[in-house]
């Protein structure tokens, strides 16, 4: 998709701090328009049906939304919004999440260890069909390459085990994302195989030890759908 007048953006942060330095990086651009700026997602799909835009920037994990957060999030804006490209700002250095995201076609990916700069050149590759990972997450694609069975987890069983090491039970993590106890059992199963871990306290400490989980992953999950 390509744009040959100004670019709307809208922005979808916990942390209202960023998402206004954000702005502050693209009102400096020209041909880039804020249009709004949400804080969850349900703001977000407030925003988005009041203020259509082409490109959203949003963090990866942001608690309290009706419509949850993280892949399952990001699923379900591909589905309302199809035309919708979506770059991910986030403080996350898990290749494992990484590479999850990628399966699940975000073309473009931000560190918010890199410089802001960045979501500038995010926001205009997505709109010309093009991929964008700034220069952390690139490293992180490319050192995972070498790591086997781990970059390989589908974006499912990525969600499964974010959720489960946030302190998640299969039996919760199964009503929150709409799916049946024995999927997710399988889908952990699976995960936990290819990261050749055996016991759900080496899966915890795994994923904890890349970055994968913070304990406020599991907030707002509720009502998204598979």
């Amino acid at each position: 998709m390509a744009f040959k007048t100004e670019i709307y953006v809208a922005l979808d942060d916990d942390h209202p701090a960023v998402s206004l330095g954000v702005a502050s990086v693209l009102s400096d651009k020209t041909g880039l328009v804020v249009v709004g700026q949400a804080t969850d997602s349900t703001g977000l799909m407030s925003l988005l049906d009041e203020s259509p835009c082409h490109v959203l920037i949003s963090d990866f994990s942001m608690p309290g939304g009706k419509y949850g957060d993280g892949l399952a999030l990001i699923a379900y804006l591909a589905r309302r919004y199809p035309t919708l490209r979506t770059v991910i700002y986030t403080m996350f250095d898990s290749p494992i999440l990484m590479w999850a995201m990628v399966r699940q076609n975000v073309t473009g990916i931000v560190s918010k260890c890199d410089s802001p700069s960045h979501l500038v050149n995010a926001v205009r590759a997505v709109c010309a069909g093009q991929k964008y990972y700034s220069p952390v997450i690139k490293e992180l694609l490319l050192n995972n390459m070498q790591m086997g069975e781990e970059g390989r987890l589908t974006p499912r069983e990525a969600e499964v085990v974010r959720l489960f090491c946030a302190g998640g039970t299969i039996t919760g993590i199964a009503g929150m994302v709409h799916r049946s106890v024995q999927t997710i059992s399988t889908q952990k199963r699976s995960a936990m195989r290819k990261l050749g871990v055996t016991t759900d306290a080496e899966l915890i400490r795994h994923v904890l030890g890349n970055g994968m989980a913070t304990s406020k992953d599991l907030a707002g999950a509720e009502g998204v759908q598979p």
